[in-house]
């Protein structure tokens, strides 16, 4: 089964959450933004899915910020 993955995402100016091809949101800040994709993840998680939240940084650069479930180390490149 494949890892659910969540994006959090500043997309039009905003912060959402980017999971399957659709966005979700906006939130106020990227932090409430993130506190709802780990909680999301983590409810996956709980019902068997390998979950991961990244974050949007700088030069649209992705980060992990957060996985439940098995991540290897270290990744694959």
């Amino acid at each position: 089964m494949a890892r659910a993955q969540y994006f959090v995402v500043l997309h039009e100016g905003q912060w959402k959450i980017k999971h399957e091809g659709k966005h979700y949101g906006p939130y106020s800040t990227q932090r409430d933004a993130i506190r709802v994709a780990v909680d999301t993840a983590q409810k996956a998680g709980k019902s068997g899915h390998d979950a991961q939240v990244l974050v949007q940084g700088q030069n649209n650069q992705f980060r992990t910020e957060w996985t439940y479930g098995h991540d290897p180390y270290p990744p694959r490149g």
